[in-house]
């Protein structure tokens, strides 16, 4: 959302989730933060928004009916990473969404699987690849960078993920008939990998506050699909602690010196173990 506080200073605001019908938890960039008990006033008439609370980094917002969600329908803008220097587009409504995508929630699209199009996967299937989904609902913590000199205490936000029985049913199956199983993106291998803190997958349905980073055991992932991620991330400490840091530093070598695109619209590798 973009919109103005009561003195008139320029805000913009980024959904981080739908609590209910009538409160949100968000992050709000302003030049100056805007106090409990201020209210906002989204851009072009839109509804008045309540500043309840704030912790951290994070704002406790009120909404008027019909509610953050229908209201971030109507009234939001699709929240394109910083680096993306210009606002949101029509075309980036469907652009930066995955074909399979069902469930509202995320604040960002699960990149690597922007590659995915319907006609791949139906190619994926006709060579007798099974395919199956997990849901999670990526949060801005995600992307922020380490700013401790010990990785042990960063702390990572929770996000909310789903893990079905069918997911982990067909997971234990691939393996028992050794095969591999292929996460696309990280955010798929935070899924499984939470959902596998017992040594084996199990269905999942909550809160995860999973890090990982070099010297994590993975328990279910034997191969992923990823975009190129910014320095310093726990996304980037992921797929070191999955390939190992000498292989990534050398990959990402590789790619910047035959101009690989980076981030969010750019290309992908696959790592195996």
């Amino acid at each position: 959302f973009f919109g103005e506080k009561e003195t008139g200073g320029k805000v913009e605001i980024l959904l981080e989730r739908v609590i209910d019908e009538q409160y949100a938890i968000a992050q709000v960039r302003a030049s100056k933060s805007p106090k409990p008990g201020s209210s906002i006033q989204l851009e072009d008439g839109g509804p008045v928004i309540k500043v309840i609370s704030r912790q951290d980094n994070f704002f406790r917002l009120q909404f008027p009916p019909p509610g953050p969600a229908a209201i971030a329908a109507k009234n939001g803008h699709m929240p394109l990473p910083p680096y993306i220097d210009r606002r949101d587009e029509p075309a980036d409504e469907e652009r930066y969404q995955t074909v399979y995508a069902s469930i509202d929630g995320a604040v960002a699209a699960p990149t690597a699987g922007l590659h995915f199009d319907e006609p791949l996967l139906q190619e994926i299937a006709e060579k007798g690849v099974a395919t199956t989904e997990v849901t999670l609902h990526v949060g801005a913590g995600t992307f922020q960078p380490l700013r401790v000199e010990q990785v042990e205490q960063h702390k990572m936000h929770s996000e909310y993920a789903e893990v079905s029985q069918d997911v982990c049913t067909r997971v234990a199956q691939c393996r028992a008939n050794g095969g591999r199983v292929v996460a696309v993106g990280t955010t798929s291998v935070r899924c499984l990998e939470t959902a596998s803190h017992s040594g084996v997958a199990e269905p999942f349905r909550g809160d995860t506050q999973i890090f990982i980073y070099p010297g994590y055991e993975f328990k279910s992932v034997d191969a992923m699909v990823t975009n190129f991620h910014l320095p310093g991330s726990t996304l980037l400490m992921l797929v070191s602690a999955f390939a190992g840091l000498d292989n990534i530093q050398r990959a990402y070598a590789e790619a910047i010196r035959e101009s690989y695109r980076f981030f969010s619209y750019g290309d992908a590798m696959l790592i195996t173990r």
